[in-house]
């Protein structure tokens, strides 16, 4: 089986590694989103997927949609009013938008991308008075306020 100890993989890799239009749209991702390497597009892609499920499981279950829906607004991945069909919609861009390190860039807590990847990493950005060093950490939209340089 595997080492009970040792987390799991949290993502897959492309079936295809050598594919040359899939490797010049994750290095512009990259790029634009100052990611450490291709692994946390991956992520993104993984975590993407496992939205993608639960939003097909709740087309079945009607009256769980809209807790599902609530939580993905509070992520801030959709609006308010979203519909299921809007879920399905989400691209990995939209959750590379909520990570830590983009939304710490865009509060222009740091004047470059990098750079706010480098100022969490070294434990100087606050969440609510806590320090968080996790730049791929997902915030929600009321913690989006709280952010602060320490």
């Amino acid at each position: 089986m595997g080492d009970p100890r040792r987390p799991r993989k949290k993502y897959k890799r492309p079936k295809k590694l050598y594919d040359a239009a899939r490797i010049a749209e994750e290095k512009e991702l990259v790029k634009k989103y100052g990611l450490k390497n291709r692994k946390e597009i991956w992520k993104a892609e993984a975590k993407l997927k496992k939205i993608r499920e639960q939003a097909k499981k709740m087309i079945l279950h009607p009256e769980k949609q809209q807790d599902f829906l609530k939580r993905l607004a509070s992520l801030g991945l959709i609006k308010n009013d979203a519909t299921l069909d809007d879920v399905l919609a989400l691209t990995k861009e939209n959750i590379l938008e909520r990570r830590l390190q983009t939304v710490v860039f865009r509060k222009n807590l740091a004047r470059t991308i990098r750079e706010a990847r480098q100022l969490i990493t070294h434990r100087k950005i606050k969440i609510g008075g806590r320090i968080c060093d996790v730049p791929g950490r997902i915030i929600k939209i009321e913690e989006e306020k709280e952010i602060t340089k320490k």
